[in-house]
């Protein structure tokens, strides 16, 4: 029987191993029972005093082209991309983990958490496993987590809230036009977004042209660029905050044909924070979907993201 099922959320101890289910874990106010977290969780600020139970073993502060290469080979060889503080683990004896199956580049793996499990005698954690592909998944594994740490009520009300304030953002873009939009989540190789960032532009009154909704981001070459010819270009590298993104930049201003591009002619390119926003699954999608309202339609919408969360790019 799963433990949530006998309402222990008071007494429960929870390990996030990243920053998406640390942020729905204070989403149904159980931040108290977190008693470690992802090396990468930074949201809310509170949490930042909690033990760290994962690591990474690529360089985040290289260029993108170095950590695309950097990953491609240790994913090649088998290697993993993170890892986890076991000892830690060991000490804290956590009742709950919350780890992922969506994206084995972004945090640590399922079956790194589940290998760990199987060595560790004496720890008999839950796992929680996160499996977003799409908005409707998200605010799936928000219910599943409520569910399973006792507070379901807490999960519910928090998808009404996030899927209301969605909803008032698609009722008030529905009659604007649709700019055409091509979201590009990494720069060097040139990656478009998919999963939920296709809906996110839909919902906030933009056309998507580039990645599919519920399929993974994809790579993309200049000529797909060239033949999508977007009216606006936003740029939202996975795991960059705004001033990052910014440095990151200049590997598009450097494409052959960059300036044929009628967003670029338009000065219609924008920085987003990815790492913040977009490439997190958690309750902060909605603020993505403002953040894409304010860009598309900056006559109509106002929600304060600007110059904070993204900015208009001016090579």
């Amino acid at each position: 029987m799963s433990k949530g099922k006998n309402n222990r959320s008071k007494n429960v101890r929870i390990v996030t191993m990243l920053p998406s289910a640390t942020e729905i874990i204070d989403g149904i106010g159980q931040t108290r029972n977190l008693v470690a977290r992802s090396h990468e969780c930074d949201f809310p600020p509170e949490i930042q005093s909690l033990p760290i139970a994962t690591f990474a073993n690529i360089d985040s502060k290289a260029t993108s082209q170095v950590i695309d290469t950097e990953v491609q080979s240790r994913l090649a060889n088998g290697l993993s991309l993170y890892g986890i503080h076991q000892e830690l683990l060991r000490d804290l004896q956590p009742d709950f983990i919350v780890t992922q199956t969506q994206c084995d580049v972004c945090a640590v793996s399922l079956a790194d958490v589940k290998t760990f499990l199987k060595e560790e005698v004496g720890v008999h954690a839950e796992l929680i496993v996160l499996a977003p592909n799409t908005l409707e998944d998200v605010w799936q594994d928000i219910r599943n987590v409520s569910q399973t740490v006792g507070v379901p009520q807490r999960g519910l009300g928090l998808v009404a809230n996030l899927e209301e304030r969605l909803h008032s953002i698609q009722s008030q873009s529905q009659s604007l036009p649709r700019p055409r939009v091509a979201m590009i989540e990494w720069t060097e190789p040139l990656m478009a977004a998919g999963n939920w960032v296709p809906q996110l532009v839909k919902l906030a009154g933009g056309e998507n042209l580039l990645g599919e909704t519920g399929i993974h981001s994809n790579w993309m070459t200049e000529d797909d660029l060239i033949v999508a010819n977007p009216d606006l270009i936003i740029v939202t590298p996975c795991g960059f905050d705004l001033e990052r993104t910014k440095t990151e930049m200049t590997a598009l201003t450097r494409l052959p044909r960059w300036t044929q591009l009628n967003a670029v002619k338009n000065k219609q390119v924008f920085a987003v924070d990815g790492n913040a926003f977009f490439n997190r699954p958690g309750p902060r999608l909605v603020e993505s979907a403002e953040i894409l309202a304010e860009i598309l339609h900056p006559t109509h919408f106002s929600f304060g993201h600007s110059g904070i969360a993204w900015q208009q790019f001016t090579p």
